[in-house]
């Protein structure tokens, strides 16, 4: 049983029982391709691009069958076009695939206003808050497919630590963060979450290499516990990030 006490996640030489992947050559260099559930969101979000919001776009399985792939990687690619806010799904007769209708201004411009103008290390510190509950979902939603193309992420993210490349990781992390958004059915959570990560990831530029590499040890546990479906050791964590 993982003992460790969580305050260890806050010292940069932590280590976490049940030590995680270590940090090969293979693994950094590993290949980071955009995955096939990537392009096929990609093709949808064009034709949103020359639809009016709230025109109907088509059902699951035309949409599907236009980009050419299977049931659950098309599922990942609504699950992507949720996240950046362009589809809205309606179940039953006459339903499918919609193009988002345009936000409001008012509440939702204050919103983006005050993360413009903010500190990002607030945003970071709010972004964090928030993992616990997007791990949670991940653990009920996120299939086995899910999780492979998650380990894809994690592989940029193990590059950029063995490279030493701050700015690298910091954009290979908000991929990472992102598409664990995109695995939970609320859409609130999921925008919230998107909307913070450009703004947190500010606050994680100047990240020395020992830091880069506790934070990759970080992940990478965290995907670990997440594709053995240990929910103890994910929430905890999720809710213990590294610390500068």
């Amino acid at each position: 049983m993982d003992t460790a006490d969580p305050r260890d996640v806050c010292r940069r030489t932590s280590r976490y029982a049940g030590e995680p992947p270590a940090l090969r050559r293979d693994d950094w260099e590993r290949s980071s391709t955009r995955s096939r559930a990537e392009v096929a969101a990609d093709r949808v979000a064009e034709r949103v691009a020359r639809t009016k919001p709230g025109a109907r776009l088509g059902t699951k399985d035309e949409l599907r069958a236009e980009c050419g792939v299977s049931v659950g990687t098309f599922n990942e690619s609504l699950r992507l076009l949720q996240a950046r806010g362009l589809v809205t799904v309606r179940p039953g007769p006459g339903g499918g695939l919609f193009a988002a209708r345009q936000q409001s201004t008012g509440r939702l411009s204050a919103w983006a206003e005050s993360l413009d103008d903010g500190d990002p290390a607030d945003a970071r510190r709010i972004r964090d808050a928030l993992d616990p509950l997007l791990v949670e979902d991940a653990l009920w939603h996120a299939s086995p497919a899910d999780l492979a193309v998650l380990r894809i992420d994690l592989a940029a993210l193990a590059q950029a630590a063995g490279a030493a490349d701050a700015p690298a990781f910091a954009r290979a992390d908000r991929q990472l963060r992102g598409r664990l958004a995109s695995f939970s059915p609320t859409a609130l959570l999921r925008s919230l979450y998107d909307g913070l990560l450009p703004a947190a990831e500010q606050a994680e530029l100047a990240v020395d290499a020992e830091g880069l590499r506790a934070r990759y040890e970080r992940q990478a546990a965290l995907v670990e516990a997440l594709d053995i479906r240990d929910k103890e050791r994910a929430v905890r964590l999720a809710a213990t990030p590294v610390c500068d």
